[in-house]
Parts: structure tokens; sequence; C-alpha cells
């Protein structure tokens, strides 16, 4: 998932109580990331980078409890079945995925996968790979130059025909008109 992509789904700012679990580890970790910065020892830009993942799914961890019961994609990535389910479609969004490969992944029956990841995420699991393919094509198509075809081939589809067929039905518009709208809009 790129950086562009989960910004845009998760708030700018995230209230952390002093006296909540994550506030000690975040605490620790940033003075362990000041350390870092202020002395010149070997390995402080690999420890910094761990510490800023730590930093941020504590952050993550936080915002998700506050969703409670919430539907969407914070909430089936904090699905124990869903959550590998979620990360093979962001990993291998071109991959052909099926229902049923996607209930192994979950160690689900096919119905009672396809039922518990549309409670959980708001989308069937075919709905939300497509979403999120047409996603990945709106940021290529506004940020790389690539072509429509070549952006549909990545992505899986056979022909740019039925890639142009499915960003229309997610994305109201044809991916020739919002590439031409991003650029007006960057101009």
């Amino acid at each position: 998932m790129t950086l562009a992509l989960i910004q845009a789904r998760v708030p700018s700012l995230v209230y952390v109580q002093g006296n909540a679990p994550q506030a000690s580890i975040l605490r620790w970790a940033l003075e362990r990331f000041t350390e870092e910065l202020q002395e010149q020892r070997p390995g402080r830009s690999l420890i910094n980078e761990h510490l800023a993942h730590i930093m941020l799914v504590e952050i993550l961890r936080t915002h998700l409890s506050r969703l409670g019961s919430g539907v969407g994609w914070l909430s089936g990535l904090a699905d124990r079945k869903l959550s590998p389910v979620l990360s093979a479609i962001h990993g291998a969004p071109s991959y052909r995925w099926t229902v049923q490969e996607l209930a192994t992944l979950a160690t689900m029956s096919r119905s009672a996968f396809a039922l518990h990841f549309k409670q959980v995420v708001g989308a069937a699991p075919m709905e939300y790979l497509t979403r999120w393919r047409m996603l990945l094509a709106s940021d290529r198509l506004k940020n790389s130059g690539d072509s429509v075809s070549t952006i549909a081939f990545s992505l899986g589809y056979e022909s740019e025909s039925a890639f142009s067929t499915a960003f229309k039905r997610v994305m109201a518009q044809s991916p020739r008109n919002y590439a031409r709208a991003q650029a007006t809009d960057i101009q």
C-alpha cells in the first residue's frame, strides 16, 4: 500500500492519552529516537526506521481501539482472520484471487468468509479487491505517466476494455478522463 493511500484513510491526528498503554511505549520510542538522532553511532538510521514503525503501529492500534466495532479496511486489518487476506490482496493485487482462495487464507469456509468479510470490511471480497485495484490505478494515473493499458495489465486485467469498464464503475469516469482531470488539477 502506498503511503499516500494510507494517509488518505487514516486521520491526520490521533490523540494518545498519557495514561494509555501505548503512551509509555511511544514515550520510550520517542526518547530512543531522539538519542539516536543526537549520537553518531553505527546503525542509527536502521534503529530509527524500526522505531518509526513501532510508533506507527502503536498509533494505529490506538486508532483501531477507538473505532471499536467499526467497519472498513482498518477493522479488517485488526481482525485476525482477515488481516492475512487483506495483506495478500494488497501484496498481490494483480493476482486472480477467488473467494475460495481468500477464504482458505482466512481458514474459513467460503460462505462464512464472504459474510464475515462483508460485515467487517463493509464490502464483498471481490468488490473490495476491485476497489483496491482502482485506488492503485488512480494513484498511478495521477502520478506515474503510465498508459492505461500498462496499468490495466499490471493490475491483472486481460484487456484495457475490461479495466476501463471496472474503473468507470468504481470511479464514475473513464481512466482517460480521470488522468486528464488530474493533469488539469496539477497545472
